[in-house]
């Protein structure tokens, strides 16, 4: 195996995890402010879209980081045998519905908004 393509696999398979829901730290660290970056100008463009886009942005950190360890993986694993695709799809599926309904908590209580409201 090249020096390249072990970069390459390790880079994606460590940027993947850390985007993953694998990585049980990563949530409100990594994930939740990007599906915020991501949803603020959704927010911009009608405050009713925000909630939705930070969801959806949520969701789609969790999938790149899965098929980036997927796919880094692939490269550093050409003739080992590798774990079943589909049992790791699904956990990480349930460890992002968990996640997601915490996401939605923190908007009822009120601790993730969208813009602080300003009164004068």
């Amino acid at each position: 195996m090249t020096l390249r393509k072990k970069i390459t696999g390790w880079s994606m398979t460590i940027i993947g995890f850390i985007l993953s829901p694998l990585s049980w730290w990563n949530d409100v660290i990594i994930n939740i402010p990007l599906a915020y970056l991501f949803a603020l100008p959704f927010g911009w463009i009608h405050k009713k879209l925000f909630i939705p886009a930070l969801i959806i942005g949520y969701w789609l950190t969790n999938i790149i980081g899965i098929i980036l360890m997927h796919q880094g993986i692939r490269h550093l694993m050409t003739e080992t045998k590798q774990k079943s695709f589909k049992v790791e799809l699904i956990k990480t599926g349930i460890i992002s519905l968990v996640y997601t309904g915490f996401i939605i908590l923190c908007i009822k209580m009120g601790w993730l908004k969208f813009l602080p409201e300003y009164t004068q």
